[in-house]
């Protein structure tokens, strides 16, 4: 089992800046992918950024160039760095954990609050 704690949301200005983390906790960090997810009210849950062990990371087209993702192994932390903030990117926030080898996305945070006004 790996346990995944969020921390970071808030509310901002439209070009503003956020840095959600997330903590796990549990099995070993690194052979998992670390991702994070959002979802907005009305709307299904979308991806929006992931890094492997490897460093390697994938991004959503609506977020590339504004996100960046990134993790800290030593400390079992992954965050996302939001700049250039815009109202569209308000949602719920997902830190998300899945293994190298599987597809599947088996454990989640709770969920942090994003919030960008116009």
């Amino acid at each position: 089992q790996v346990q995944l704690v969020e921390s970071g949301g808030g509310l901002v200005q439209a070009g503003g800046s956020l840095r959600l983390s997330c903590a796990a906790s549990g099995r070993t960090f690194n052979p998992y992918v670390m991702g994070w997810f959002r979802q907005a009210p009305g709307k299904e849950r979308e991806f929006v950024a992931s890094i492997r062990s490897s460093g390697s990371t994938d991004y959503a087209d609506s977020v590339k160039g504004r996100f960046t993702i990134s993790r800290d192994n030593a400390k079992n932390t992954v965050n996302l760095q939001m700049n250039s903030l815009k109202p569209e990117d308000t949602a719920v926030y997902y830190c998300a954990a899945r293994l190298e080898i599987i597809s599947r996305w088996d454990y989640w945070g709770q969920g942090t609050q994003v919030t960008v006004s116009s």
